[in-house]
């Protein structure tokens, strides 16, 4: 097999292949199973109902993002008729969102979703199911920048330029300066994953009533305050937030969502879908709106119809006398509507269903919960460059793929993949390219973004320049065109993902997946998953709220 086939488009079998080797190279094979039945799709719903069994049932989804779009896929095989509602009039797939410079769509950059890791299993059902195309975001030699206290080195992999340029620029403990600083940042990230037993760790993939005690009791505790029960110095905690922003960014989160991400691997073995990873909500409209879609596998007359309307802005829920839900809407023309349905399914972000008029209120500790669950705040500013200075042989340059740190404002700078592989003349210093420029979240992101746009624009080229020491006013002149998107700004969102405080797992996860008015009102979407801002979080929970319908529907 070429190193080509097996880069890109990797089978079920090369996956879990390399998740088994990923997770031996850590000493956690006992988590291997787990790890792939917990992230695995949910059953298909023939197994539940059978085809054409809900032809007389009306289903409304409020959301055209990836949970509400894998719901109606899911229901449309038994023949349910399916509204969706999506307030976004211009575009489709939630914050799925890949900005096209071009006509040809081939200079793009992705403001919302960018990788898809090989344990995902659930969203890689939906990339086999529709044949599309995926392409390796690893590369072999990034040699990415750290800017730090106005210092500028190569990332290193043994972690050995962070050990000689920065440990005496921070108040370590003596003990944490003699540590090699790979081994400092594991001890302070996942000593608390290793402390749990495999059964034990397999319930940071589990929502349920109750928890083990020595899980539960992790969860209750913030980043900030494992590096303290670790006896590590706020010297060491003021380093890792200039080398790694984004673990900065998050002190005050949960450990939960840190752990999250280290046990299933998410940031190792990454890949994303070509041409864009808009490609995955395409095809499900492409689906939805067919006759006879090929991947349906089944009669066309069996298939339920499906409506999808964009610009419609759900404004209300209520539970009828009959046992209908009713949407309450207005429509584009800003009429004020309402539709009554057998089965309503909701996907939209807490941000946006905290304001929605409710009659009556759903559970008190779900209301709580849309009252107080924590969202991330995200910025991204992608740049489309009219040649790739990073890629030059300069000291500014030599940069392929991966990602450059940062203690600066823009935190990250993200590097286009296409030219990662490449063995030919043709890859060229001098092809257009599209860097993401500036990829922070939190307070960073706020800071940045609520400024003048041009004042913004111009600090996020300065700081670019800083990583990379190019001279003053050269990369201005590269740029063609940029877009930002700063989520919290964001009209239908007004967050980028939900990430926990302490105690928010343990106190309301379980209770935002219960239905409410009487098993007609189901939930689905990212934040209600265990992978909250991933495209699997959103899609298994789609497929599993359709599943409930199914279900309860007989």
């Amino acid at each position: 097999m070429s190193v080509n086939n097996i880069l890109n488009n990797p089978t079920d079998e090369q996956r879990n292949e390399i998740l088994y080797k990923s997770l031996e190279r850590y000493g956690r094979t006992d988590d291997f199973k787990n790890i792939v039945e917990l992230l695995s799709p949910p059953p298909d719903i023939l197994e539940f109902a059978e085809p054409k069994s809900m032809n007389n049932i009306s289903i409304g989804i409020i959301g055209g993002g990836l949970s509400g779009l894998s719901a109606a896929y899911e229901l449309r095989k038994l023949g349910a008729g399916i509204t969706i509602f999506d307030a976004e009039a211009s575009r489709i797939g939630g914050r799925v969102y890949t900005y096209y410079f071009d006509n040809s769509k081939h200079y793009y950059g992705e403001l919302g979703p960018m990788r898809i890791p090989v344990s995902h299993a659930t969203t890689w059902h939906y990339i086999n199911l529709f044949n599309l195309n995926t392409q390796s975001l690893t590369s072999l030699l990034p040699n990415n920048f750290i800017y730090a206290d106005h210092i500028r080195m190569r990332r290193d992999r043994s972690g050995r330029n962070i050990e000689e340029f920065l440990y005496h620029k921070y108040d370590l403990n003596p003990e944490e300066r003699c540590t090699p600083w790979n081994e400092l940042h594991s001890y302070a990230t996942d000593t608390m994953l290793y402390s749990l037993t495999p059964h034990e760790r397999s319930e940071i993939l589990k929502i349920q009533p109750s928890y083990s005690e020595k899980y539960a009791e992790i969860t209750k505790l913030s980043n900030r305050q494992v590096f303290k029960r670790l006896k590590l110095s706020e010297g060491f905690v003021n380093l890792l937030t200039a080398v790694n922003p984004f673990e900065g960014a998050t002190l005050n989160i949960s450990h939960n969502k840190s752990m999250s991400g280290t046990y299933s691997q998410d940031f190792i073995n990454v890949y994303r879908i070509s041409d864009g990873m808009v490609n995955l909500p395409l095809s499900f409209i492409k689906s939805l709106l067919s006759v006879n879609p090929k991947e349906a596998d089944l009669n066309p007359d069996m298939l339920g119809n499906v409506t999808i309307k964009p610009g419609y802005i759900v404004e209300g829920i209520s539970q009828s006398s009959d046992d209908y839900v009713n949407i309450h809407y207005i429509d584009p023309m800003g009429r004020q509507l309402s539709k009554s349905f057998d089965f309503v399914i909701c996907t939209l972000p807490y941000p946006i269903l905290r304001e929605l008029e409710l009659n009556p209120y759903f559970s008190n500790q779900k209301m709580q919960a849309i009252r107080e669950l924590n969202y991330i705040d995200a910025q991204k500013t992608i740049c489309l460059f009219n040649k790739r200075f990073w890629e030059e042989d300069t000291p500014y340059g030599r940069v392929n793929g991966g990602i450059s740190s940062t203690d600066l404002v823009i935190q990250s700078i993200v590097y286009p993949t296409d030219h990662v592989d490449c063995t030919n003349i043709h890859c060229s210093i001098h092809d257009p390219g599209v860097l993401t420029a500036s990829y922070n979240i939190e307070l960073d992101s706020t800071r940045l973004s609520n400024q003048n746009p041009h004042r913004r624009f111009e600090l996020i080229v300065g700081d670019v320049e800083k990583v990379h020491g190019t001279p003053p006013g050269y990369i201005n002149t590269l740029i063609d065109s940029s877009k930002t998107v700063h989520w919290n700004n964001e009209q239908w969102f007004r967050g980028a993902f939900a990430a926990g405080y302490p105690g928010q797992k343990v106190n309301f996860a379980y209770n935002m997946l219960l239905p409410e008015y009487n098993g007609k009102l189901f939930f689905a979407g990212d934040q209600i998953s265990t992978k909250s801002g991933w495209m699997q979080g959103a899609l298994q929970t789609g497929k599993w709220a359709a599943n409930q319908v199914a279900m309860h529907a007989k």
